[in-house]
C-alpha cells in the first residue's frame, strides 16, 4: 500500500529544489539527448511527513542544441490534461524560449533518473511550478552571461526573448545555440543569485497555449498504447475471475487452442481477497495472432470457477443497509459544539440522505499493455500508465527481476481518470510475456474495462440539519458510508480514511456553531479505487443539495445564503475539531490557506457572470453550488430547460475558478468543459451495480454516458486573476457541478433530488 492514493500523503510542494550540472553519467545515460549540446538537470527535493526531506532524483533536463532547438523531459504522464504542455511552457516562459522551437521528450518510467512521475490527484502544476521556473532562469542566467562575456557587456544589460539573447537598447542578439560552447565550461551559478520573472513579465503563463500533441494526435502520429508493435508481438486477451476472489477450478483450453491464429493459453494467478491495488485478476490468457483470434479463442473457454465468498453480494442490498448504518452513531471526524442540544430545542429540523452508486472510469481508451521480456532476463514495457514508477516496481516484484532490469515507456493515455495508475494491466502484459516468450499486447475490450475497474465507491449520505426560532442555521450533523479504498488491500478497513473524510466532508467550510461529523462501517465487495475528484463526488453532492434546501427553508435566496453561511473572511484550521492534523491534499496550511474569502470571491463572480438574478423564462431555472477541492475554489451554476416534448437540456453552464495562478489558461478552460461532462454523465445516466458478486454493466449501452442531447451546450469558465500559488484543475470541475445542476432540476420541477443518476 505505499503508493496507496498519492493526494493523501503528505507530498509538499514547498520548493527545495537544486538545478545542478549532469555528470559523466548523466550524459551517458541521457545518450543522445545530450549529444552535441548543453545540458542541465533539475534536482527535485519536496518536504515530507513531519517536516522529513525527502530527495527527488533529477526529474526535468533541459537541453539546448546548435539548431537552436531547445529540448526538455516531461516526467508527467499526458492524457488530455495538457500536462506535457503546461509544465514545459512554465519553464520555457523563464528561460525567454520560442515556443515554436521547443521540443518535448516524454520521460520513460525511471525514479532514479526523473523522481516522481505520478500523474494523479491534480498536482503536478502546484508540485513542480516553483521548480520549473528556477530551471528555466537558472537556464536564462547562464545564456546571458555567456553572452555578455562575449560582447564585453554588464549582463543586467542583456535579455533572452524568442530563444536569443539580446542587447538591450540596440540590435544585438544571439542564438541560444551559438553559445552552447561557452555554456558547456561554465560554472553552475549560486542559486541566491538567479532571479525569477515577474509574472507580469511572462508571454506563456496566463494566455492559451495550444496542446503540445494536438497536431500529432489529430494527424494519427501519436502513440497511444494500442499503437505498439514490435517483431513477433502477439495480442493476449483475458477471461478474468467474473467476482472478486475467485479461483479456478479447471479448465478446458482445446477449443480455444483450435481457433486459428490462436497459439497459446496461459492461467494468470490472481490475488485472491484481498485483491490489491497493483495485482491482477486471477484468468485465462488467450494468446493469438491478432485480436479477433484472441478474443474468439477466449469465447470457446469451458472454465469451472470457484466463485467465493463474494458471490452472494448484491450491491443495492449494501446500499440499503448503509443508508440505515447512519440511523445510529458513527466514528466521530470532527466535531464542534454540541449538535445533539441544538436539535433538541430547533424550530426546524431537515433530516435527508443522499444515495449515490457505483461508477466506472470508462475512459475512451480501454486499457492496454505491451512487455517483451528479453532472454537476458531483462524486461521493456510500453503502457499508457499514470503511474510509470509503480508499474516498473509491480512489473519487478511480479516477475522477479532487480528494478534496472525493468523499462517502461509512457504513451499518450487516452483517458486516465486514476484507473490508469493502477498497475494490475501493466503486469499482466509482463507475467504473459514472460511464459509465452515472445513479446505480448494485452488488449481490454470495454466489456472488461466496465467488468474489472477500480470502481469509485458506492455511498450512503444523511445530514441533519437545524433551524433555530430566529432563522439561523444551529446545527450540521453528517453522516457518511461508504467502502474505503484502503479495503482493498486491506479488509479490515472498514471506516473511510481521513484523508478521504477531508475530501468534502470533516473539511465543512461553513460557520454554523454545533458541526458532528461521523463515518460508518462498511466492507469492500469488489475493487475500490480513486475516481476524477473521489470522495469529493458525493460529499459535495449531499452537502450542497442540502444547502441549497437549507436556503429554501430560511426562505434565502441560494447564493445569498452560502455568503452569509460562510461568515467572515478567514483561515480555516480545524484545529480542536478533529484528530491529528489537518492534512490539505499534503500541503501545509500556512502554505496553501483554506481561505474564506477567496470562496466567497469564487461565488460572487459567478453569481455575476451567470446573471444568477436575473429573470428566467418558463421552462428554465439555475442552480448553484459552490465547493473547494484539491486547493481550488470553485463555484458553479447550471441552467436546464425542458423542451415540448419534455426532455431535460443543459443549455448554459458557469464556472468561477480561482486556482491560484492560471498558467495554462487554454488547458484550464478544457478541464472544465470536460468536467462539466464528465459529471453530467455521473448525474444522470451512469451507475455500475453488482448482483451475485457480479457486475451487471457491459457497455456504454448499459453503463451510460450522456449523449450529445444530454450535454451542456455552452460552458463558460470565468478565472479569477490571482498571483497566489497554483492548484489543480483536472478534478475540481466535478464536484459543485452534480449538486448545481441537482439544485436547478428541483427548481424546474419541483422535485428534490436524493439519488443519482436521477432521470427526469
Amino acid at each position: 500500500m505505499k503508493n496507496f492514493i498519492p493526494f493523501f500523503k503528505n507530498k509538499s510542494s514547498e520548493d527545495q529544489s537544486t538545478v545542478f550540472a549532469p555528470s559523466r553519467r548523466d550524459f551517458l545515460k541521457l545518450g543522445s539527448l545530450a549529444a552535441g549540446g548543453f545540458l542541465i538537470g533539475v534536482n527535485f527535493q519536496c518536504a515530507g511527513p513531519k517536516g522529513e526531506t525527502i530527495t527527488f532524483a533529477p526529474n526535468v533536463y533541459i537541453s539546448l542544441n546548435s539548431d537552436n532547438e531547445v529540448i526538455l523531459v516531461a516526467h508527467r504522464s499526458e492524457m488530455g490534461t495538457g500536462i506535457r504542455t503546461s509544465l514545459p511552457m512554465i519553464l520555457a516562459d523563464e528561460l525567454g524560449a520560442d515556443w515554436t522551437k521547443v521540443k518535448i521528450v516524454q520521460a520513460e518510467g525511471d525514479e532514479e533518473k526523473y523522481g516522481n512521475q505520478n500523474t494523479d490527484g491534480s498536482f503536478s502544476v502546484r508540485m513542480f511550478y516553483e521548480p520549473m521556473r528556477k530551471a528555466g532562469a537558472t537556464a536564462r542566467h547562464m545564456l546571458i552571461s555567456a553572452a555578455a562575456q562575449k560582447w564585453g557587456v554588464d549582463p543586467s544589460e542583456c535579455s533572452t526573448e524568442n530563444s536569443q539573447v539580446i542587447l538591450i537598447g540596440s540590435s544585438k542578439k544571439v542564438d541560444f545555440g551559438e553559445l552552447i560552447e561557452a555554456l558547456q565550461t561554465m560554472a553552475m551559478p549560486d542559486p541566491a543569485t538567479i532571479t525569477l520573472k515577474e509574472l507580469k513579465d511572462y508571454k506563456l503563463i496566463g494566455t492559451d497555449v495550444a496542446i503540445y500533441d494536438g497536431p500529432a494526435i489529430v494527424s494519427g502520429q501519436a502513440k497511444f498504447g494500442a499503437d505498439i508493435d514490435l517483431p513477433n508481438l502477439q495480442i493476449a486477451v483475458i477471461a478474468r475471475s467474473p467476482v472478486i476472489g475467485a479461483k479456478i477450478v479447471s479448465y478446458d483450453d482445446q477449443a480455444a487452442l483450435a481457433v486459428p491464429g490462436v497459439s497459446q493459453v496461459i492461467k494468470i494467478d490472481g490475488a485472491g481477497i484481498p485483491p490489491g491495488l497493483d495485482k491482477p485478476l486471477e484468468g485465462l490468457a488467450v494468446i493469438a495472432t491478432n485480436t479477433y483470434a484472441a478474443k474468439k479463442g477466449r469465447d470457446a473457454l469451458v472454465i469451472e470457477w470457484d466463485l467465493g465468498p463474494n458471490q452472494s453480494y448484491n450491491s443495492a442490498d449494501q446500499l440499503k443497509q448503509m443508508a440505515q448504518s447512519t440511523l445510529k452513531n458513527g466514528k466521530v471526524s470532527r466535531e464542534r459544539g454540541n449538535f445533539n442540544s441544538v436539535k433538541s430545542s430547533a424550530s426546524k429540523v431537515l433530516d435527508r440522505t443522499y444515495l449515490a452508486p457505483f461508477y466506472a472510469h470508462a475512459t475512451m481508451e480501454p486499457l492496454v499493455a505491451t512487455a517483451d521480456y528479453n532472454a537476458d532476463g531483462s524486461i521493456e514495457v510500453w503502457a499508457p500508465t499514470q503511474h510509470p514508477q509503480w508499474a516498473r516496481g509491480a512489473v519487478a516484484g511480479a516477475v522477479g527481476l532487480e528494478l534496472p532490469k525493468v523499462k517502461v515507456n509512457v504513451t499518450l493515455l487516452g483517458g486516465g481518470f486514476g484507473r490508469k495508475s493502477k498497475p494490475d494491466f501493466v503486469v499482466e502484459a509482463a507475467l504473459l510475456s514472460k511464459a509465452a516468450k515472445i513479446p505480448i499486447r494485452v488488449q481490454w475490450t470495454r466489456e472488461d474495462d466496465i467488468h474489472h475497474d477500480f470502481y469509485h465507491s458506492h455511498s450512503a449520505q444523511r445530514i441533519v440539519a437545524t433551524i433555530d426560532s430566529s432563522n439561523s442555521l444551529t446545527g450540521w450533523n453528517h453522516h457518511t458510508v461508504f467502502p474505503a479504498i484502503g479495503a482493498t488491500g486491506n479488509p479490515a478497513e472498514l471506516h473511510p480514511s481521513s484523508g478521504e473524510m477531508e475530501l468534502g466532508c470533516r473539511d465543512f467550510p461553513y460557520d454554523v456553531p454545533n458541526i458532528r461529523i461521523e463515518s460508518h462501517e462498511s466492507t469492500a465487495h469488489t475493487r475500490i479505487g480513486w475516481l476524477r475528484s473521489v470522495s469529493n463526488i458525493h460529499h459535495a453532492f449531499a452537502i450542497h443539495t442540502m444547502m441549497d434546501e437549507i436556503a429554501e427553508a430560511r426562505g434565502m435566496d441560494p447564493v445569498e445564503n452560502a455568503l452569509q453561511l460562510l461568515g467572515e473572511d478567514r483561515d480555516l484550521t480545524f484545529e480542536g475539531e478533529i484528530e491529528g492534523e489537518f492534512g490539505n491534499y499534503g500541503e501545509k496550511l500556512e502554505d496553501f490557506p483554506w481561505n474564506i474569502g477567496r470562496m466567497k470571491k469564487v461565488i460572487e463572480e459567478v453569481a455575476q457572470k451567470s446573471n444568477w438574478k436575473a429573470h428566467r423564462d418558463a421552462g428554465k431555472a439555475i442552480g448553484f453550488a459552490a465547493h473547494k477541492s484539491f486547493l481550488t475554489y470553485v463555484a458553479c451554476v447550471v441552467m436546464v430547460e425542458k423542451d415540448a416534448s419534455g426532455k431535460l437540456s443543459i443549455p448554459e453552464v458557469h464556472y468561477a475558478v480561482d486556482c491560484g495562478v492560471g498558467v495554462n489558461t487554454d488547458r484550464i478552460k478544457s478541464q472544465f468543459e470536460g468536467g462539466a461532462q464528465f459529471a453530467t454523465s455521473l448525474a444522470m445516466t451512469s451507475a455500475i451495480t453488482l448482483e451475485g458478486g457480479k457486475v451487471q454493466q457491459n457497455n456504454f449501452d448499459s453503463y451510460e454516458i450522456i449523449r450529445m442531447p444530454q450535454s451542456p451546450k455552452s460552458i463558460q469558465v470565468h478565472i479569477i486573476p490571482s498571483t497566489a500559488k497554483p492548484t489543480g484543475v483536472g478534478e475540481p470541475p466535478v464536484p459543485p457541478y452534480i449538486p448545481a445542476l441537482a439544485n436547478a432540476v428541483f427548481k424546474l420541477t419541483g422535485n428534490r433530488i436524493y439519488e443519482l443518476p436521477f432521470k427526469v
